[in-house]
Order: C-alpha cells, then structure tokens, then sequence
C-alpha cells in the first residue's frame, strides 16, 4: 500500500433534484480519478437539499436503505469504475420509524464495507435534525480500504472530541467529515476545530461543506472544504467559500507514523484516570 494517496472531496451546490445532483457528483468523481485520486469523499446528505432547515414530514422522502438503496448501488458501480474508495453520505432509512443520518464507505472494487451513522443530533434553530434522525448506533467504524484506514463523523459531531479520539485509537488514518454548515454561531470554528481534533489524534482530516444558498434557508452554506494533516496543517488552499470546487490534494500517510512519535499523545493518555468523563 502506497504511503501517498491522492485524496478528493467536493464541494457542490444543490441542483435542485436527485438525479442531476447525483450526476455532478459522478463527473467529478470521474475528473478526480483522472487527476489520480483513490479515495473520495462527498458532503453531508450529498443526493438530496439540506432540508433540516425546517421541519416537514415530506422530507422522509429522500431516505432510502443502506446498503441496498438506489443511490449506494450507483455509487458502487461509480467505484468499480473509478477505481476509488468512495464515502457517501445519504439520509437513510432502515425500517418504519427508524431514520439515520448515514454514509457509506464503499472500497475500490465496488464492495460496500459498512456505515457510519452521525451520534449527535442537533436541535437549533436552521438545523431541526431531530425531526428527523435517530441518534447512530453503530459506534465509530474504521474500515480497512484499498488505500488505507478510514473512518467517518458527520457535520454536528465534529463539535464532540470522544468520537474523534475513538477513530483515532481504532486505527483511522483519515477521518472524513461531511457537513453542511451555513454562516452563524460555528462558522469560525470551521478551520480551528477540525485541525486541532487532527493534531490531538495525529491523522488526516477532510473537511467539506456545501456551498451555496438552498430552498429550505436563507443562509448560504460557505464551502471552504479542506485536508489537513496530523500536525494541523493545511494540504493545500482551503477550497472557495462561495463557489463549486473540486478539491484533490496528496496525502503522506506516513507522517502519521512521524508526528505519533515525536508527539506521543496515544502513549502518554491517562485512561484509567477518564472515568468521570462519562459518569455524567
């Protein structure tokens, strides 16, 4: 397994229906792949708007089942293609009643390695996810792809340091992020959070967020997508906080090994002192 891996994420404005969404999102996946890209990765609920913006039952909708559902199996045979690792995140369904805010990790050859589903659920004014999803319930997965280990938090959780740190200790080289943030409250924390949960946990991150103004709300999502590596820093310009952009950066996965050794967070932690952590 190579130690650089070239990296995509994108950043795309809604279309204003699935099947052209869906259809931007191949073509960049297809220009990627001939930029050399192996992995990428897509923003939060990528295939639908960002309807928490209000809260209507017609929004269910856009859910459909994961792994087994339209657009997953698309995205499968967009793998196969491409030859690369894709994450995918959806709204999904799983039973009556039963709702998540997913994605999917789907390897190289098309396989469909699992999920994750986003933990913490907000309920603020601009973002009524709780209208809509449950919270996840399969822990925090790290799934050995065909260009490394990766592992997924979604958009709200970012803002939680325990999920960063238990991708970090099973293993996650990359952790991507998918989100869609709109200007307010958190939008300066968007390029502190996400390098310093890098640095304490000493892997890759990439960060995307949607861009533009949607149907559902009058704040403009304000992109600025980026990969930042275990010492905090940028890999490249971050991407526009106005317009589409397809971001595709190298990723030398072998400095984990040389920041973990010069910062020994992992060896250094005090887990027999955490206990009071999650007694309240």
């Amino acid at each position: 397994m190579p130690s650089v891996v070239r990296a995509a994420i994108l950043q795309a404005k809604w279309t204003g229906d699935t099947t052209s969404m869906i259809e931007v999102h191949e073509g960049c996946a297809r220009a990627a792949a001939g930029q050399g890209a192996r992995i990428m990765g897509f923003q939060e609920m990528f295939n639908a708007p960002y309807f928490c913006q209000v809260q209507d039952a017609e929004h269910y909708r856009w859910a459909e089942p994961v792994p087994g559902g339209p657009t997953v199996q698309r995205m499968r045979e967009l793998a196969r293609e491409t030859g690369m690792v894709l994450v995918v995140p959806v709204f999904e369904v799983e039973d009556s009643g039963h709702y998540y805010n997913t994605a999917a990790v789907i390897d190289a050859d098309g396989t469909v390695l699992g999920k994750y589903r986003k933990h913490h659920i907000p309920q603020v004014h601009g973002f009524w996810e709780k209208f809509y999803f449950r919270p996840g319930n399969l822990g925090w997965p790290v799934f050995d792809t065909a260009v490394g280990k990766v592992g997924v938090y979604i958009c709200y959780d970012r803002h939680f340091p325990e999920g960063w740190r238990a991708l970090g200790l099973a293993g996650a080289q990359i952790v991507f992020n998918p989100s869609a943030t709109s200007r307010g409250l958190s939008a300066y924390l968007w390029k502190l959070e996400q390098p310093a949960a890098a640095v304490a946990n000493e892997y890759f991150v990439a960060a995307i967020n949607r861009v533009g103004v949607e149907e559902y709300g009058d704040d403009d999502f304000y992109g600025t997508s980026y990969f930042v590596d275990p010492r905090g820093q940028f890999v490249g310009d971050p991407a526009s906080g106005s317009d589409e952009e397809l971001v595709v950066r190298d990723l030398d996965l072998g400095l984990i090994d040389e920041v973990r050794r010069q910062w020994a967070f992992y060896r250094d932690r005090r887990p027999d002192a955490y206990g009071p952590l999650v007694a309240r």
